[in-house]
């Protein structure tokens, strides 16, 4: 069991002087950063994603496969709520952290884009984006933004244009890999870091979930900003257990 840290100041002024320390500030963000958003996340309560769905038939590539109407009809939603959702404090301030030169590179766990609409620019997205659709027959790659009306309407299945093969978001689906470069250099990253900031993330789904350990591994000092308890808090040198939107800001006006 893991001990319930509870947050006050001194904490806080001890992540300031670690991130004031640092030369190279590498942020993990989970689902937890986009909740205060409006975005559901995936796993921590009876409105999570997975609540009232079997994750292996609408979010595998092999559901995808058998049946990609199942696959919009539920992401559907789901990508409403994204289109419209605006970045929030902790966006925002992540953003601000990069300007201000205390954050080096952004890795994500999210598919929304608003760390980017925020600001953020050293953005590594490990589990895809909705910027782009891809043909899973012949590869044929194109912008989302042509097809989203139509994506909008219910029982629509995009079809590619060159062999009327099913068309996926660019985003990961259970069974699917991840984008190697992008894991080689959040990899990397974690390695040459003096500290290894985790918001909003459950540190569950790998290999992102492994980066905090590999960083402290490597000589990295570990930040966890969470509102739950994750299997790493044992290895953090600070745990602010709380709401990232509220945490956040107040952490990068102190730097």
């Amino acid at each position: 069991m893991f001990r319930r840290h509870k947050f006050d100041s001194a904490q806080l002024e001890q992540a300031i002087q670690l991130l004031r320390a640092s030369r190279r500030t590498v942020v993990l963000t989970g689902a937890g950063i986009s909740t205060p958003s409006g975005i559901p996340d995936f796993r921590s309560d009876a409105s999570s994603l997975w609540s009232q769905v079997n994750p292996l038939e609408v979010a595998s590539i092999w559901g995808f496969r058998e049946k990609p109407q199942r696959f919009y009809d539920w992401i559907r939603p789901l990508a409403d709520t994204i289109l419209n959702a605006q970045p929030n404090a902790a966006h925002r301030a992540l953003a601000e952290m990069e300007r201000k030169g205390f954050l080096q590179l952004l890795v994500t766990q999210n598919i929304d884009n608003l760390h980017q609409r925020a600001g953020s620019q050293h953005v590594l997205e490990v589990h895809g984006h909705l910027r782009t659709i891809t043909c899973i027959e012949c590869n044929l790659r194109q912008p989302m933004q042509p097809w989203l009306e139509r994506i909008m309407q219910p029982g629509f299945v995009p079809r590619c244009p060159q062999c009327n093969g099913p068309m996926k978001p660019d985003v990961v689906l259970f069974g699917e890999p991840l984008n190697e470069h992008n894991i080689l250099q959040a990899q990397e990253a974690a390695l040459q870091s003096d500290v290894i900031l985790v918001a909003g993330s459950s540190l569950e789904v790998l290999p992102a979930a492994d980066l905090p350990a590999l960083a402290v591994r490597s000589g990295s000092r570990l930040i966890i900003v969470n509102l739950g308890m994750t299997p790493h808090d044992h290895l953090a040198d600070v745990l602010l257990r709380g709401d990232v939107a509220q945490i956040l800001p107040r952490l990068v006006a102190a730097l």
